[in-house]
């Protein structure tokens, strides 16, 4: 297993990855729809957005953080 101290990095690489994957196939059936050849073009699509968003997970995370507490409800008691 993983040591907990490393569950952030896990949780930003896995949101990632999965976050990339449907989206990356999504955007690539939509603009060229199921051709010959889809699955090698998708998957250098998703190589590509992995990489983008991996990093953009990490930087807009605390800001998404802060944004959250600000429009939960604080609970009373």
């Amino acid at each position: 297993m993983i040591d907990p101290k490393y569950s952030q990095l896990l949780f930003t690489f896995l949101m990632a990855l999965f976050m990339s994957c449907v989206m990356s196939l999504v955007i690539t059936l939509y603009n060229i729809g199921f051709i010959d050849g889809i699955v090698m073009i998708w998957l250098k699509a998703w190589l590509f957005a992995f990489a983008v968003a991996l990093p953009v997970i990490n930087l807009v995370l605390p800001i998404v953080r802060r944004l959250v507490a600000i429009l939960v409800k604080k609970p009373h008691g």
